[in-house]
């Protein structure tokens, strides 16, 4: 018989893993039913489910011309800190600490536009670390590559990123401009940054993983990672040098005293905005904007005679037009009302073709009631007015021509009483220059995704084919009459600058009053010109507009200058000889006596910078068939050892350009407009390692309302 076997249990066992099994069980409720354990937040823990997920940002897309000049990007903005507590260094030969502190604060004084004092008083504040501000904060890449090589004990930087504008008040409501919110997203909130804000964003990113406890990865997991995908970058159809231009011609105008202006600059044949400016304007890295709306597409104003062109454009493709008939210039009676000429009492009798170049009130208003109120509003229809244009900028209005009665038909023909905005005026000029069809204003060139591939590109887009070519060239003829002088009773003959055979009309109108009526100030006028140029075959659009200005005058300086400045860089070129005779095309002269290429060109009046002391010349700018006025630096590069800086100052932002691409130079731009301040002397030996910083301004300067040259 098997002999069963008995387990004894001490009982010393028993009280020791009944014991034992107490305390696990009261050390699970504790965690149960307690908030944290080992300073962690457990329920939060828990709620996370033991994972974290960070955020990677989209970088976002840049602005540029259409030149690839940058005109908006994101870059890397630094704030100093000090660190003061003496604990963090644990070897005194290597301090991470400010030990010296008078002498940091005397360094980095000049570097970050504060006082030695105001620094010292930070760096003697009782705390761990601190942050040298307001002067410390926002700095550039530059600044902070030049406190770093300082050395100094204890300073240390946080890095974001910011949104940045290396040409500061330029283009400002075209770019308008984004800030980084509370989620660290940068967000677009006016103009191109706004418009096309998605697009510029991108998609942010993320990396996922398993934590533990104390919110360290955990050993032998793998984090999910979702990549960030960049932004797309924007190319605009603006040229940064007709920008500059046209910035120029609105600081002329301010220094008539005004209310607002934009003045813009057109390609006829595209659509394409080469350049757009306007006043107020602001600084999109300091965002102090007086106003919010673009004067471009969300300012409406009556046009004034501008609107002739169309009125009588209208009467010419209707076939009711007699340029040769007379009428008695100087008022008419419409109902209950008079219109009078602009003068107040008119030329005497004269022909509807004088009635144009004189800007008769009268003529326009008895072309109108040939027409009828019907066809009238079709043609201005037609040409897009009381509608959007569509170009890619917030904000844009409408505009209206709502009338009906017969002193309202009146009005409108000669540009009061409806109101438009600019860009509607631009895009109803287009039709002059491409034959009576309509060309729609747009201001992007292409998006590019971050693959580099061109995800939209900008076209010219035909709209109404509106007059025929013969009502088209009758009213080019009108135009010139304007400016070329062949009446005495042209209105635009200030506008006549010899070599580019420009056409225009020009405009004045009252401004309405919101109590009724309109204002009766001397300067109570939006006034404007609209040119194009040459005559037989427009190129460019250029229209300028400027509400209350109190010196006039200013108009005219800031519009040929403009002129003279767009025809110049694009080379346009008229059948009127001026222009071409002041034109030289450049051979090569390439391995030719410096010395005689020089005497040569400047025979012919050139303006030739010659660099280096050699006798044989081994690069030029501009090279060979290049046209080229006297306005134009001809750059002459000599087989010589060593180079020497010529005075820079002065010189355009395109200018130093060429002048660095040839010596293989690096600058730094600051501003827009001409040089005022360089970082290299005239006469110093030029050293291709090193950055020039190049201060930028306008040409002119305003004082007390009078225009300085800079």
């Amino acid at each position: 018989m098997k002999k069963e076997r008995t387990v004894k249990i001490s009982k010393l066992f028993a009280i020791f893993t009944f014991f034992l099994f107490g305390i696990i069980i009261y050390k699970l409720s504790i965690v149960c039913l307690s908030k944290e354990v080992d300073g962690i937040d457990l329920k939060a823990f828990a709620e996370s489910r033991n994972t974290v997920k960070e955020v990677i940002y989209a970088n976002r897309g840049s602005i540029y011309d259409k030149n690839g000049e940058i005109l908006a990007k994101n870059v890397n903005s630094y704030t100093v800190i000090a660190y003061l507590d003496s604990s963090r260094t644990t070897d005194p030969k290597n301090p991470e600490h400010v030990v010296d502190k008078e002498m940091t604060a005397k360094a980095l004084s000049p570097l970050i536009n504060m006082t030695e004092e105001k620094i010292l008083e930070l760096l003697n504040y009782d705390a761990y670390q601190v942050e040298l501000g307001p002067g410390g904060r926002g700095l550039t890449e530059l600044v902070k590559d030049q406190i770093d090589s300082l050395e100094l004990p204890g300073i240390d930087f946080i890095s974001s990123t910011k949104r940045y504008y290396p040409n500061g008040d330029f283009l400002s409501y075209t770019l308008g401009y984004a800030k980084t919110d509370e989620e660290e997203n940068i967000v677009g909130e006016l103009g191109i940054e706004l418009f096309y804000n998605k697009l510029l964003t991108g998609s942010n990113g993320y990396k996922e993983y398993e934590q533990d406890l104390y919110g360290y990865q955990i050993a032998g997991t793998k984090p999910i990672t979702i990549d960030a995908e960049s932004g797309n970058d924007i190319y605009l159809t603006i040229d940064t040098n007709i920008q500059m231009f046209a910035e120029q011609a609105v600081t002329t105008l301010e220094s008539g005293a005004l209310e607002w202006a934009t003045v813009s600059v057109t390609n006829a044949k595209t659509g394409e905005i080469l350049g757009v400016a306007s006043s107020p304007s602001f600084n999109p890295n300091t965002k102090e904007i007086v106003s919010y709306y673009d004067p471009f597409v969300s300012y409406t104003y009556e046009p004034g005679s501008t609107i002739k062109i169309f009125s009588f454009m209208a009467a010419i493709e209707e076939g009711i037009y007699n340029g040769a008939e007379k009428y008695m210039s100087g008022k008419i009676e419409i109902e209950d009302a008079v219109i009078k000429d602009w003068n107040n009492y008119g030329w005497g009798e004269i022909t509807f073709d004088e009635g144009f170049y004189g800007s008769s009130n009268v003529a326009a208003t008895l072309l109108s009631q040939k027409l009828g109120r019907q066809k009238l509003l079709d043609f201005y229809t037609k040409l897009g007015f009381g509608e959007q244009t569509g170009i890619e900028l917030p904000n844009e209005l409408y505009g209206s021509i709502d009338f009906k009665y017969a002193t309202e038909i009146a009005n409108v023909s000669f540009g009061q009483g409806m109101s438009t905005t600019a860009v509607q005026v631009v895009k109803a000029l287009t039709s002059i220059a491409n034959d009576g069809q309509i060309i729609n204003p747009y201001i992007v060139d292409k998006i590019v995704n971050s693959k580099g591939e061109v995800v939209y590109e900008g076209k010219t887009k035909k709209e109404a084919d509106i007059a025929s070519t013969q009502t088209i060239e009758k009213i080019k003829d009108l135009m010139r009459g304007v400016i070329d002088g062949r009446s005495h009773v042209s209105t635009g003959t200030q506008y006549n600058v010899e070599g580019y055979n420009v056409i225009g009309k020009t405009g004045t109108a009252q401004i309405a009053s919101t109590s009724g009526g309109y204002l009766e100030g001397y300067n109570d006028y939006v006034r404007s010109i609209a040119l194009l140029y040459p005559k037989e075959d427009p190129e460019v659009i250029i229209y300028v507009v400027a509400s209350k200005l109190a010196y006039p005058n200013v108009l005219t300086t800031a519009t040929n200058d403009l002129i003279r400045d767009v025809g110049t860089y694009l080379n346009i070129n008229s059948t009127n000889k001026v222009l071409s005779e002041n034109n030289v095309v450049l051979d090569s002269y390439l391995n030719k006596s410096a010395e005689e290429v020089v005497t040569k060109l400047q025979e012919k009046g050139l303006n030739v910078i010659k660099i280096g002391n050699g006798d044989k010349i081994i690069k030029q700018y501009p090279n060979n068939l290049s046209k080229v006025t006297k306005k134009d630096k001809i750059f002459i590069l000599t087989n010589s050892d060593t180079y020497y800086y010529p005075n820079l100052i002065g010189y355009s932002r395109s200018d130093l350009i060429n002048f660095g691409n040839l010596l293989g130079l690096k600058m730094n731009f600051s501003g827009y407009g001409y040089a005022k301040e360089i970082s290299v002397s005239p006469g110093a030996v030029i050293d291709a390692s090193q950055v020039i910083e190049v201060n930028l301004a306008p040409k002119f300067e305003i004082q007390n309302n009078i225009i300085k040259e800079n």
